[in-house]
Parts: C-alpha cells; structure tokens; sequence
C-alpha cells in the first residue's frame, strides 16, 4: 500500500511468502501431509487423472486407504463449504487411486527403486500407518529398514480397527504390500516388552521408530462394569477384525459419541457376517493364532478375545442403540458417519450417560442411564453435568464401551522415553523425537487416538527428522511437511483461468454413491466410487484456491472497475488509514476477501491496465512439476 497504489490478497507481486499462501490454500493447509487438494481436484475436472494422481499420491503413502476412510478435514476446510457443501475431495482421491493406485497394479507411477543403499539401519516398532510410513520414506532414502510388528499382519490400526464394509481389505494389503516391495524388512508377531526390548532393538539399529498405536479401551469405573457382556469398543474391533466369533446378542448398546462408537455400532450389526466369514471363535482360556492363553481377568486386546466371547449361535443383534452424553450438534462424530448409522436403523439417545450396568447371574442385562444437563462449560471444556433426578433403564445383552483408547506404556520397558501427564510418549512435536537419543515415535503412541492422516503425517515427520540425524542433511526436501522451515518458491502465472463458461458456482454436491440400505448385508463396502461423470461434476465445483490473484502495485490506477464487476462483491476499496493507521493521507487500499472469492477472473479480465494477474504458488506441498 502506497501512494497511488494497493495491496491486494495482503501481498504485492514480487514478495512471495510461503507460509501465506500456503494457508491461503484451505484444503493444503488443514491436510497433515501437504496434499494439494485443490490441484488434483482441478485436475480431475479437466480430465488429466494421472496428474490428479500423481499429486494426491506424492505426498501419501496410503492415498487408497485415504481415498475411501480419511477423515478429511480437507473437507471439513474447503472454502466451497462457505458457499453451499464443500468439494467431496475424499471420494475424488478414490477416484483416481483406483485408476492408478496399486490396488490397480499401477503404482509404479511413483514407486520408482530406492536410493543407493546407505549403511545405516532403522527399527520401526508397529506397522501401523505411522509405522508404515516412516518406513516407506526411509527405504526410499536408501536406509536398511526393519518393521516389528505385534500382530500377524501389517496395518495396525488400518485392519484392527477400521471395518471392513469401510476399507476393503484388497486395497490395504495392495498400499502395503507396495511398501513393502521397496525392501522394507518385516518381523511378525513380535511383540515390544515380551519378544524384543528397546535395549535391544537400539543395540541393533542406528534408530528406532516407535509407532505401537493405543491398543488399549479404556473402561468405566461403573457398578457391574466387570460383567459378562460388558467389552470396550477397540477390544471388540480388535477381535471382530481378527475373524473371532463373538455372540452380541439381540440388543447392544454402544455408550460414546465419537467414530469409533460408529464404527462399533455398525460392526455389530454386521456380526453375523463376520462370523460366517471367519470359522474362528474365541473362548475362554484357548490358545489362539497369536500364541498368548486368555484369561478371563485379562483384557489386552492384542493377546487376548474378549474374556466374554462365546461360540456363537448367531451374532448379529437385532437392536443397536447409541448412547451419548452430547446431543446430536455436540456429538465429536464426523457427520457422514453420524448419517450412515441413522440410514442402517442405528438408534440415537442423546444427552444421557451410564451411571451402572444392570446384571443378572453374572451377565449385562442393561444399562441405567441418568439424564445430562449440560456436556461442555462456559469455556468448551468437557465438564458434564448431570441430573440425578433422571433415571432410565435400557435392555440389553451387549454393551460396549467407546470411551476412549490407552497406550500399553509397559512395553517399552524399565528404560523407556520420558511419557507425558497424558500417559503417552513424550516427544517434539515437530520432530517426534523422545527423551532418548536415536529413539523417535508418532500416531496415537505419542499424541493418542488421532485420525489416520495425522498418524501418517506423524511417520514422515520423524522419517524425515531421522535422515536429517543420520545423513547431517539441513533439512527435508521442499514437499515433506517435516519441518517448520521455510523453502522458495515462485508465483507461476496462469494462463487459463476463464470460468465463465460453466455454472461451477450453481452446482450442487454430487452424493457420493452408496450401496442401498436394503443392500447393505455381507461386509462389502458401503461407500461406492464415482463414475467418471460424476467426478467430472463435483470436480467442477472446486473454487481453486491454489489460483492466487496478484496485483502489481506500480501498474494499478485505483480505477475501481475491478471491484465493480465482481459478481460476489469481494473486492473494495478503503481509506488506508482504516488498514493501518499510520498510513498517510491519500493511500488507498484494496482489499479482497479470499474467504468469498470464487476465482472468475472477471476482475482481472476488466482491469484496464492489466495490473491484475492470476497466479499459483510453487511452495511446500504444491509439486515442483507443476
């Protein structure tokens, strides 16, 4: 802002900050791993899938996990959101993965052949997606890697605890299975704290990695809690996954609000089909595949069924409720998984909370429950109030407690890392790095039960803060969402961004497609792909944030045409005092509100002196290739 001249989008042409326009794309900014949404949408919508894929792909090494079960807060960012519903980004990277993902056989787009090998070695405790991922961007840097992992199969939480009919098992195994195919050493059922120590493994290895997940549910300290017929929610997931035949009963109540409260009321449903899928069945003192004696006093999931799992004579309840203390606003619960369940004859009773479980000859037979006056106080913070005036019963042969998950701390041994007052791996946030020298650790191990995309980021954060250790590297390439670093970058102006032509700014979401209701049996998944057509359209409705509009202070005339053609009066023009009180007299500002703009380019095609241009930044998560 100057005498005779403007400011808009907050930068003059010429002075790029990363940062800024990084923030200024939502969907790039709110993704743990830089994804640039915006641009393999953009992509998509102009028809070039294997660019949409190649930039979905880059920064993740689980894009077809993520394509169908990431949380995506992406979504939840998107400025289309402001306008009407936001871009389904989620479905759009399904889209493309399938067409070019390894679960197509195709991923040697991106899986080219490691680095040259260097000497050093990395244990990775947990193949989760933390795990996995910090594998997967150490093998490419050329490291000796070496993965352990508790269970017999790879995934971690992936295929304990996410159900099938939501992640196709086919499409897993292909994400790890390519993983794996870059070199990565694997060592099944071997279990931190019983068959390997820390000790021993950074006797071993140059560095360990922990990433051994919250495989513990937390329990309530309720009146018949301990009964027969009374499990937690990531013990159930754990065991339903495993292909343990569990009898729920005819009535199951979930008590929680969150995903995994979704998750465990929409398995149950499902219980019979997995019990038909699998022949195994989980009793009390048998020795199952793992090798560990179940007890009917113990409860860790990862060595034991459910200290109530019995052979069933059928598993599928007929009545499922969800019980809540948070009204169905309040409810943690992404709302598509809130939306699935209501669809599947779920019920919901909110704002109550269990006060003790009624038992009858050592069994659950229901569930009182006691009315909740308010969930959150002045400040938001959890501080339930109840009403001990209101008292129900509700029936029921299952309850399942989805309350929350724990980190089995005792693994780590006498001479673990420094844990937190929240009881989980003390780390740097930017780094993951412990107490200990040569020992990182990320996903829920560090910072509790997160989103998979979180725990992904967390893999390649450390992987990344690892070979900076090992290699005395300054820092992680542009792209790597490692570090708090800044890198260059460059304003490419674009030529083509006319988008008159189109109703994109009308459209409404395209539903993503979902098996019928009445078809939903079996442990197929529910959520479908797009068409091509139908990715085209909601492809189109993409705002493309990543277009940036830029203008060149010496050339602006303060004409004002620019702000009296747009269509959704985003552009103004303001005293500069009114921006920065120090200003002088006679400096003007222009100011654009990005929230709103829908990226015409009217504004630009009707400037007189073409001072206006629309432009991408090249910074961190935006291909350099662009």
């Amino acid at each position: 802002m100057a005498d005779g001249s403007a400011g808009l989008g907050h930068l003059p042409v010429g002075v790029p900050d990363l940062q800024y326009y990084d923030e200024n794309i939502p969907c790039l900014a709110a993704c743990p791993v830089h994804t640039n949404a915006g641009l393999y949408v953009a992509a998509i919508a102009d028809g070039d899938d294997r660019r949409a894929y190649l930039t979905a792909r880059l920064p993740n090494p689980f894009a077809s996990v993520c394509g169908r079960v990431c949380a995506a807060p992406c979504e939840d960012a998107c400025r289309r959101g402001k306008i009407d519903r936001p871009i389904a980004i989620r479905a759009l990277k399904r889209f493309v993965t399938e067409q070019f993902g390894p679960e197509n056989g195709a991923d040697a787009l991106v899986m080219a052949p490691p680095a040259p090998d260097r000497p050093q070695s990395i244990g990775i405790v947990g193949g989760g997606p933390a795990g996995m991922a910090c594998a997967h961007d150490l093998r490419r840097l050329g490291y000796r890697v070496s993965v352990y992992e508790a269970t017999d199969k790879l995934g971690g939480a992936m295929w304990l605890g996410i159900p099938e009919y939501r992640l196709d098992r086919k499409v897993l195994a292909a994400d790890i299975d390519a993983i794996v195919s870059l070199g990565v050493d694997v060592h099944l059922d071997v279990r931190l704290g019983r068959d390997v120590t820390l000790d021993q493994l950074r006797q071993h290895h140059d560095a360990v990695f922990l990433g051994i997940g919250a495989t513990l549910g937390r329990g309530l300290d309720l009146p018949g809690a301990d009964a027969d017929g009374v499990f937690k929610a990531i013990e159930f997931l754990i065991n339903m996954n495993r292909g343990f035949k569990v009898d729920v009963g005819e009535r199951v109540i979930v008590i929680g609000g969150g995903d995994v409260a979704m998750d465990a009321a929409r398995t149950a449903l499902r219980a019979a089909d997995y019990t038909a899928k699998s022949g195994k069945t989980a009793t009390s003192g048998e020795t199952r595949p793992d090798g560990a004696q179940s007890d009917a006093g113990e409860r860790n999931p990862m060595t034991t069924a459910f200290d109530a799992a019995r052979t069933a004579r059928r598993a599928g309840a007929r009545e499922i409720t969800i019980v809540s203390l948070e009204s169905r606003e309040e409810m943690p619960a992404h709302d598509f998984e809130v939306e699935e369940a209501e669809h599947e004859g779920i019920r919901f009773v909110h704002r109550r909370g269990p006060s003790a479980v009624r038992v009858d000859g050592g069994r659950a037979v229901g569930l009182e429950t006691i009315g909740v006056r308010s969930v959150f106080d002045a400040e938001h913070r959890f501080a339930p109030v109840f009403d001990p005036d209101d008292r129900q019963v509700l029936a029921a042969d299952t309850i399942i407690l989805a309350i929350g998950q724990a980190i089995d701390l005792e693994a780590l041994g006498p001479n673990g890392p420094e844990t937190s007052p929240r009881r989980t791996i003390a780390i740097d946030n930017d780094t993951g790095a412990t107490s200990i020298p040569g020992v990182w650790a990320g996903g829920d191990a560090a910072k509790g039960p997160r989103t998979l995309i979180d725990a992904i980021a967390d893999g390649r954060r450390s992987a990344a803060d690892i070979h900076r250790a090992l290699s005395g590297a300054a820092a992680p390439s542009p792209g790597s969402p490692a570090t708090n670093g800044r890198h260059p970058g460059t304003m490419v102006e674009l030529r083509q961004f006319h988008r008159l032509d189109d109703l994109y700014d009308r459209q409404d979401r395209v539903a993503v497609p979902t098996r019928d209701t009445g078809r939903r049996m079996g442990l197929a998944e529910v959520e479908l792909g797009f068409t091509p057509e139908q990715a085209r359209c909601e492809a189109n409705r993409c705002l493309r944030c990543f277009a940036n509009i830029v203008l060149d202070t010496d050339a602006c005339v303060l004409c004002a045409l620019c702000a009296d053609v747009c269509p959704v009066n985003v552009i103004s023009l303001v005293p500069g005092e009114e921006i920065d009180p120090a200003a002088g007299a006679g400096q003007t500002a222009l100011l654009l509100d990005e929230e709103a703009c829908i990226r015409c380019g009217l504004c630009i095609e009707r400037c007189p002196p073409k001072a206006l241009s629309m432009a991408m930044w090249s910074g961190v998560g935006v291909p350099s290739w662009q």
